[in-house]
């Protein structure tokens, strides 16, 4: 078992939430972790092919930073090959991720992306980029037009702050340093968001880095670096306001390393036989989801019988999902070349 971090401490009296803004951030959470079940059963059931690489148990970060923070259709999300969750707390539709998955022509990348490629203009949603760290200079670069409205064509109106998603092993690349030292220089709008999940593929980050405490890199650059407990959505969500609150007035980047865990392999085809049993039941025992609805029960801010019709709701839009998906038509092969260059509206 890796030596494990000590996990900072979040007081949740300090939280202000509502029961609307609760229930909201339930439903998304439930919303990923069920629709990353799906895609487990289609994936075996032959329904989904290549790579396929899930989500669960990382919830809290996705729904926390996306939902709980930004303002879902006009703030920019980047995402990595783990992407599905990413897109659905942006607010593509379910049916359209699904679809993706399936390669129709319905999907949000019109059947080219599949699982590692989610896009959505609609949503702001800059893509899932299979390379490690291809991402972050690409969302410096929407989070620098941003800033460029502003103050050079005086575009008051753009505010957007970037949500720049990535893993572990990312924080160990050049485009990670190179592209942080330029949104610390331009104070740029955006927060990189590093989803510590203690392994990239099968490489434990304690042994792949000189300091496996990533938040702290931040320093070189003059930049905020947070950790934070990536399996509370809660403390997730306040360390995400307080960075966008920053961007949006011209503070510059935030570095939070959220410090969360992935409940299956790195993908569908990894038979997860490298982390031991005693890591995996110590993080499962923090499902994010389990800690938000006591949370909301036990403050008043939700009943059991209310968080069940929620998860109801979801697997009936889950469901709906996946029907949308069958029925939906393949790619038509006179259309090959499309989508290859800009197109005009």
């Amino acid at each position: 078992m890796v030596q494990e971090r000590t996990l900072p401490t979040f007081d949740t009296a300090t939280v202000q939430i509502t029961k609307e803004e609760g229930l909201g951030l339930y439903e998304d959470m439930v919303l990923g972790r069920f629709f990353e079940d799906k895609c487990a059963e289609m994936y075996y059931r032959g329904k989904m092919f290549g790579f396929v690489h899930l989500y669960n148990g990382q919830e809290a970060v996705s729904s926390g930073i996306i939902r709980g923070a930004m303002r879902p259709g006009e703030d920019f999300v980047s995402s990595t090959y783990r992407d599905h969750v990413h897109a659905l707390s942006a607010g593509v539709p379910a049916r359209e991720v699904m679809a993706e998955l399936f390669g129709k022509a319905t999907g949000c990348s019109k059947g080219r992306g599949g699982s590692m490629h989610m896009f959505s203009a609609e949503h702001r949603l800059l893509g899932g980029y299979a390379f490690v760290a291809e991402g972050i200079p690409v969302a410096s670069g929407a989070a620098f037009q941003t800033k460029y409205r502003r103050e050079v064509l005086g575009d008051k109106n753009a505010d957007q702050v970037t949500a720049c998603f990535f893993g572990d092993g990312a924080a160990n690349n050049g485009q990670f340093f190179e592209t942080l030292n330029m949104a610390a220089l331009w104070k740029l709008p955006i927060i990189f968001v590093v989803e510590n999940n203690k392994w990239a593929i099968g490489m434990a980050h304690d042994r792949a880095t000189s300091d496996p405490a990533i938040y702290k890199k931040a320093s070189v650059f003059n930049m905020v670096g947070v950790e934070v407990d990536g399996m509370d959505i809660l403390a997730v969500r306040q360390v995400a306001q307080e960075a966008v609150a920053r961007a949006r007035a011209g503070e510059g980047p935030t570095l939070i390393e959220a410090l969360t865990y992935r409940f299956r392999g790195h993908s569908l085809a990894d038979p997860d036989e490298l982390r031991s049993k005693e890591e995996k039941e110590f993080w499962f025992s923090r499902d994010p989801i389990k800690k938000l609805g006591t949370y909301l029960v036990e403050n008043s801010l939700a009943t059991p019988e209310e968080l069940k019709e929620i998860e109801k709701k979801i697997q009936d839009v889950i469901n709906d999902a996946v029907k949308f998906a069958e029925s939906s038509p393949e790619p038509d092969s006179s259309e090959l070349y499309r989508f290859i260059f800009a197109e005009d509206e």
